[in-house]
């Protein structure tokens, strides 16, 4: 994979930590030049120092943005172009949809969303689009998308997709993570077919992460620290996001949903065109691109 990777260049979403983090390092290692998105500016400094002090030839820049806020991710594009620019550097090889968030309790953005709505589909959804012209500068760029297998659970509720009149946290993670794949089928059916770039949605399996940490009660706590306790380090789904980024041979694959560098059969309502275009729509809507 390092003569796919050497010299090109990838945004990392929530790349302060977890699979971000690991996934970053795994680039910057094998020579790409990577720019992490991060929420805290503190964090952001502290996981480049890190990188760097493991790395000192590696090439990464830091960026700040609260993906809950879809006014940040248009913001990022000129911030994006204008490192471009300063680093000689054209267009994009790939982009990495990691960032993502749990919430227990029923939470809104600033902007009125659901917050989970808004951080694992709606800011993959829209910084796929605003990023679209930069990467298809690229000869072959990919999208890869963290989806989870809780998106075997999901299912969209038409009538209601943001569970406004009865959340459940639980639900609302599984119906984010399934609109992760449609939104892939989706973007490889309306663009892809019609450009070079590629989108694929990634199963990291059960990864040892703090998501299951973050403003819950005392009893959700214990239940992910039994649960992850099973699970593996962040470098294994690390692996199947580089290996989706720089596979030379999936280019043409119809196979839109991997784990552990292998396409792996998504849930039922997860490979209906029809839904994965309805969601398109109404996300574009959503997102004021209608």
């Amino acid at each position: 994979m390092e003569n796919n990777i050497q010299g090109k260049t990838y945004v990392v979403s929530g790349a302060t930590s977890g699979i971000g983090y690991a996934t970053a390092k795994l680039l910057v290692d094998q020579g790409a030049f990577v720019i992490g998105i991060g929420r805290s500016e503190e964090r952001c400094w502290t996981a480049k120092k890190e990188l760097m002090a493991e790395n000192p030839e590696g090439q990464i820049v830091m960026c700040v943005a609260d993906l809950s806020l879809q006014r940040s991710i248009r913001g990022l594009r000129s911030e994006i172009e204008n490192i471009l620019k300063d680093h000689g550097r054209q267009g994009l090889d790939g982009l990495v949809n990691n960032a993502g968030t749990f919430t227990y309790w029923q939470t809104l953005t600033a902007e009125g969303f659901e917050m989970q709505w808004a951080v694992n589909h709606l800011a993959p959804f829209l910084m796929s689009n605003v990023l679209l012209p930069l990467l298809m500068e690229a000869p072959t760029a990919r999208i890869v998308t963290v989806s989870s297998d809780s998106h075997f659970q999901g299912r969209m509720k038409w009538s209601d997709l943001q569970l406004s009149r009865c959340y459940n946290g639980l639900f609302a993670y599984g119906n984010t993570k399934l609109g992760n794949v449609l939104f892939t089928r989706a973007f490889n059916h309306l663009i892809g077919s019609q450009s070079s770039v590629k989108a694929f949605a990634a199963d990291p399996g059960l990864v040892k992460t703090e998501i299951g940490f973050k403003d819950t009660p005392p009893l959700v706590r214990w239940i992910w620290a039994r649960r992850r306790s099973g699970g593996t380090s962040a470098d294994v789904p690390a692996r199947n996001i580089v290996y989706l980024l720089s596979e030379p041979s999936i280019q043409d694959s119809n196979e839109i949903y991997w784990k552990n560098c292998r396409p792996k059969k998504a849930s039922r309502k997860a490979q209906t065109m029809q839904d994965a275009q309805r969601l398109w729509t109404v996300s574009e809507k959503m997102c004021g691109m209608a």
